[in-house]
């Protein structure tokens, strides 16, 4: 049964394919090259093992009070929880990892999709993104752009310790190598002279080892460059550079689409993009009793979408994921000679040093108060009321 079962899937899998042209140009998915005209299937399971989050409805209220669904504003944050959630199952599973329908999977798994379920106490949820970009000027229920998307994840991902990610958001299109070391190698945000110690200690030796000899100390890298490829339409100057980041093993691909239509592009076959599309609305998806998920409606098990290159709205963010410090060194390698070879306009620029003129760099620190989840949640409630009374204060 097991077999006729797989052997379904991949013959449904070969049906939605069929509109997928005969052709020798591989497509690339995530630093994957696959060829369609000889394992089609294999094209597709690769998509479908993607984490897919759309719309949902009949979920809590966001802040108590406010919307229980995120229907024709959510794209982008479902399309940031995306390219976040790869990064976590890069992190935890290994790009190569697969998802099967019915099939056990490891508790990390789970414990990845339990981080995104539209819950006010899981550390990406609906809730808590829609929250946290109020501090960004966002009103909950409003739409959010790619780089918006971008700082919200980077704040929220201080509040998360299983994970333990170093998000770094580049400014001004300009990637900075010694801001990037300096923040994955910063010691445990807690204070301590042992830390501090260690930290000189760690600097000296070049990395810390701990007794078993292993190095340690790097916190894996998620890298969101968010870029303006253009005024109102994508700069043809551009293409092959951002098709080229496709290639790069650390992709998590680039958020962007339309204006007010977001979707999480994941690879490209000849100068079509192909990508995940959150514009789908679902029932809200619980915990089961035993801390498992009913994950069949966060996977995509049809063929994805493309959409023409030139289509692209120029506002976009890249992502690409560095789990050990080579692997940074490699992408960096990468860009000088793929991205900034030969190119009169650069779609970024990566520079070694801090430029003098901008204000010091300093890690992103989490906050003195405690909180994670709900408490979070109810401690930028309680801020933002205090701004408010501040406001009326001074008025």
């Amino acid at each position: 049964s097991v077999l006729s079962r797989y052997e379904n899937q991949i013959t449904i899998l070969s049906d939605y394919l069929e509109e997928f042209p005969e052709t020798d140009e591989p497509a690339w998915i995530l630093g994957r090259q696959h060829h369609l005209n000889t394992d089609k299937s294999k094209f597709l399971l690769d998509i479908s093992a993607r984490l897919w989050f759309t719309y949902r409805r009949k979920f809590s209220p966001i802040g108590g009070t406010g919307p229980s669904s995120d229907a024709g504003w959510g794209c982008m944050l479902r399309c940031g929880q995306m390219m976040l959630a790869q990064a976590l199952i890069c992190r935890h599973l290994g790009r190569d990892w697969q998802w099967e329908k019915h099939k056990k999977q490891p508790e990390e798994y789970h414990r990845i999709l339990r981080c995104f379920l539209d819950r006010k106490d899981c550390c990406y949820s609906i809730h808590q993104m829609a929250q946290m970009g109020v501090g960004e000027g966002k009103s909950i229920g409003e739409w959010f752009g790619p780089n918006t998307v971008a700082q919200v994840l980077k704040k929220l991902a201080l509040f998360d310790e299983w994970n333990s990610l170093a998000v770094y958001v580049s400014m001004d299109n300009t990637v900075v190598i010694e801001d990037i070391k300096k923040m994955c190698w910063s010691p445990p945000q807690s204070s301590g002279a042992a830390h501090s110690s260690a930290h000189l200690h760690r600097s000296a030796l070049g990395r810390n080892k701990n007794p078993a000899g292993f190095c340690t100390g790097w916190k894996p890298l998620l890298l969101i460059i968010p870029l303006r490829l253009g005024i109102n339409h994508i700069n043809p100057v551009y293409i092959d550079a951002f098709k080229e980041c496709f290639k790069m093993p650390q992709s998590l691909g680039a958020l962007g689409g339309k204006p007010n239509n977001a979707y999480y592009f994941i690879g490209f076959l000849g100068n079509e993009l192909i990508y995940l599309d959150p514009h789908t609305t679902q029932s809200f998806v619980d915990l089961e009793e035993n801390g498992t998920v009913d994950d069949e409606s966060f996977h995509c098990q049809q063929a994805p979408h493309r959409m023409k290159i030139m289509n692209l709205d120029p506002s976009v963010a890249l992502g690409f994921f560095c789990k050990e410090e080579c692997d940074f060194d490699n992408w960096c390698s990468l860009v000088q000679k793929e991205i900034l070879k030969q190119q009169s306009l650069r779609m970024f620029e990566l520079v070694q040093k801090h430029p003098p003129h901008w204000p010091p760099f300093v890690p992103p620190a989490k906050p003195e108060v405690t909180t994670t989840g709900a408490e979070l949640i109810e401690s930028t409630d309680k801020l933002f009321e205090l701004e408010e009374e501040f406001e009326i204060l001074s008025v």
